[in-house]
């Protein structure tokens, strides 16, 4: 998978102004971004307090809800192998224009992070649907509870929707997502009336995961826990199987870079304290290749490299909803001035997270690879876990769509600068057009990026993931 093109720098929260998008955590051999780690969702942009529609690169991959591999390119995109060295791409067969949606697709699982639920970010446990209305997500984020917004018809949350698991108590946003959950893994991982009990096995191994990865969080141990528990639900358990083995596979030491950006120095104990307690929760026979320690490193790379971040927002749905209301000028000046004020207070108050955020396998769009020139971007317009691949310009059939793992600002550093974010993220070196251009510069950094490097880097790679 890749992180998708953000906006211009800006915090975390969203891609164009009001809506949610995303960014990635991985991808085949040969692309991707991110800095410290996987990107991580969430984005706004930096210098624009409003956050903007982003976007994130894309593998192709499909899969969904309950039941079947799902996005369908249909006759406008397939995946072809390309190389042993640079695996499958995702090519036109047929021309797309600009703007023009290349694919929707649904994640095969889809998971929200864990830190991001615990701090009441509210989402459908399935789809991951925001659940909050967009005046209660303002008044959350701004820490005042007397927040009003206008225009409240233009917030799309329906409550009267919402459903819980009569046993465990989580919300869906509607009574399909939960039987789709159901029937896709959710019997194995329900928890019952010990969803409250700290010495279940389940809850023992997300506390655990808690205490290893933080905030701005990139992925999360409940995506392969809901990968094991849908093998485990299935008839055809090798069906499914043949479903997760379609994601890029790594050495065991492009593994272990994988592992440690994810879990930090202390990565190898962590690693083998998380497969205990995830066997403990989890094991299968069936499975039983992904519970040794050399499978489990594998499902965690796997994981780690395909993962596409997701953000989804209420408050961002309803400024895109505004945004297209025909108003009369002085109307529409003082709306604006008032979501841009919205934005600049919320930013104060809670700084860059403004999303429901997690991460999802989707087969398509992990077959997509990287470009520094990307002619394809990601986003989650729909306020919940549904892909859109939009084209950003004119794909002649037979050309290969590309999405960049590398933010706007990332795109305008120097070769040098991108190669070293893909290499040390993705474990690859980028030979776009725009790199084989620039074979011949130099092999340094302008002063203003060695000024920038590290603190700025990481929070733009953050950004990248996932945007509302």
């Amino acid at each position: 998978m890749d992180a998708g093109p953000r906006p211009p720098c800006g915090p975390r929260g969203g891609g164009g102004r009001g809506e949610a998008a995303v960014s990635h955590l991985r991808r085949d051999p040969g692309e991707e971004e991110e800095e410290d780690a996987f990107p991580a969702p969430g984005g706004s942009e930096r210098g624009s307090h409003r956050p903007k529609m982003a976007a994130s690169a894309g593998d192709a991959c499909g899969g969904g809800g309950g039941g079947g591999a799902g996005g369908r390119a249909g006759a406008a995109a397939e995946a072809r192998f390309i190389s042993s060295a640079k695996g499958k791409g995702l090519f036109a067969t047929r021309s797309i224009r600009k703007g023009d949606t290349i694919v929707v697709e649904r994640p095969v699982v889809a998971s929200q992070f864990l830190w991001n639920a615990l701090y009441n970010y509210r989402a459908c446990d399935h789809c991951l649907r925001a659940l909050e209305t967009a005046e209660e997500n303002a008044q959350r984020l701004l820490g005042r509870s007397s927040q009003v917004l206008p225009h409240p018809e233009q917030c799309s949350i329906r409550k009267d929707l919402h459903q819980q698991c009569p046993q465990c108590q989580v919300t869906y946003c509607s009574a399909e997502c939960r039987q789709s959950a159901w029937e896709q893994y959710h019997q194995v991982l329900c928890l019952g009336p010990s969803h409250e009990d700290p010495t279940h096995p389940l809850n023992k191994l997300q506390e655990a995961w808690r205490n290893m990865h933080y905030p701005p969080e990139t992925s999360s141990i409940m995506l392969m826990a809901r990968m094991v528990a849908t093998v485990k639900q299935a008839k055809d358990k090798d069906w499914w199987i043949k479903v997760f083995s379609q994601f890029c596979s790594k050495t065991a030491n492009e593994e272990e870079e994988i592992v440690h950006k994810l879990l930090g120095d202390k990565f190898k104990g962590q690693l083998e304290l998380l497969r205990l307690l995830f066997t403990e929760a989890l094991y299968d026979e069936h499975l039983s290749r992904w519970f040794t320690p050399e499978g489990f490193q594998s499902l965690f790379a796997l994981v780690g490299t395909n993962g596409q971040g997701i953000g989804t927002s209420s408050l961002s749905q309803w400024v895109h909803a505004c945004d297209a209301l025909d108003l009369p000028m002085p109307q529409r000046e003082q709306l604006d001035a008032f979501i841009d004020q919205l934005y600049k207070d919320i930013e104060k108050e809670s700084g860059e997270f403004l999303n429901c955020e997690g991460s999802g396998l989707y087969v398509l769009q992990s077959c997509c690879n990287h470009s520094c020139i990307p002619n394809a971007e990601t986003s989650f317009p729909d306020n919940n876990f549904l892909l859109h691949l939009t084209a950003l310009e004119d794909i002649e059939a037979g050309e290969e769509i590309c999405i960049s793992y590398l933010d706007c600002c990332q795109r305008d550093r120097s070769r040098h600068s991108r190669h070293k974010i893909l290499r040390e993220n993705y474990l690859f070196t980028c030979s776009c057009p725009k790199c084989l251009a620039q074979a011949d510069d130099a092999d340094v950094t302008s002063d203003e990026e060695e000024e920038g490097e590290g603190e700025t880097d990481d929070a733009e790679l953050e950004d990248e993931m996932t945007d509302v």
